[in-house]
């Protein structure tokens, strides 16, 4: 099958593979795979080293269990799974419905969070403001000390669903396991932005690139996966590596991915200004 065009569906966990079928039954007309897990599938294509660094992250990363960042606040939590294109929304719990209704409505919601949690075997992030982490850290230490050995705590300024956003962005998955690459997605795209804000050495768009790439002043490509099929971004990022500059690809799947995109789709960290 040539490949003509690819579509990641994540509630599936699927990849959609279009193309024409070029050797074996009915050659030149399309056809459609859907990829999925487990799959054995061959890829003969010219690889680039970027290429290759994100198969490595992405087979390194299947031999852990799932992350799950749970965003505990009064009478919430909220619980994502991390997958390697970003946090995946798994349910929300909330105190005071149902059967719980009049009971102490606190203990209620952790008594349903750790019942949950108890079907999970990686590690669990518990994130958010204020101090009712803490307590809910007392409570599992009461119940289950083997639980508790696979908790991390994470204190943020926001609550919910940015309480999730912002403790990926403050390492907790380089600290519970470092082969996760999306804490450096956030940093990575964190750091361009800064440096526009701060009128520091940084290129974004195509042209201002090239031309840090012609100057050889380029320490770091970010760019998002929606752009390097843009044959000028392909080549931007070949001309990069080989002037051993760092590249970094990044999923439009995620916040990270989706403002760089939003720069036209790459950005560089440069070594010093140019004029």
């Amino acid at each position: 099958l040539e490949v003509e065009r690819t579509e990641f569906v994540p509630e599936s966990r699927r990849l959609r593979v279009s193309g024409v079928i070029r050797d074996g039954l009915d050659p030149g007309l399309h056809h459609s795979l859907n990829v999925e897990t487990g799959y054995e599938i061959s890829v003969i294509r010219q690889w680039r080293r970027s290429d290759l660094a994100r198969i490595d992250r992405a087979v390194k990363a299947s031999l852990y269990d799932a992350i799950h960042i749970i965003a505990l606040e009064e009478g919430e939590a909220e619980i994502c799974r991390v997958r390697q294109y970003g946090p995946e929304r798994i349910t929300t719990m909330t105190q005071g419905s149902g059967k719980t209704r009049g009971e102490n409505t606190r203990q209620a919601l952790f008594e349903n969070l750790y019942l949950f949690l108890l079907q999970i075997t990686g590690p669990i992030v518990i994130a958010g403001p204020g101090f009712i982490k803490e307590e809910f850290v007392t409570y599992i230490r009461s119940r289950d000390p083997d639980l508790l050995a696979r908790m991390a705590i994470v204190d943020t300024q926001r609550s919910g669903y940015g309480a999730i956003q912002q403790a990926i962005g403050d390492g907790v998955l380089e600290r519970v396991a470092e082969d996760l690459q999306l804490a450096h997605e956030v940093r990575a795209a964190d750091e361009v932005f800064k440096r526009i804000a701060r009128d520091d050495p940084v290129s974004y768009g195509t042209e201002e690139v090239q031309r840090a790439v012609a100057f050889g002043a380029v320490e770091e490509v970010i760019v998002a996966d929606s752009a390097i099929r843009r044959p000028e971004i392909s080549s931007l990022m070949e001309e990069a590596e080989a002037m051993n500059a760092k590249v970094l690809v990044l999923s439009t799947e995620f916040e990270p991915g989706k403002r760089i995109e939003g720069l036209g789709g790459i950005a560089a960290l440069l070594r010093y200004k140019i004029a």
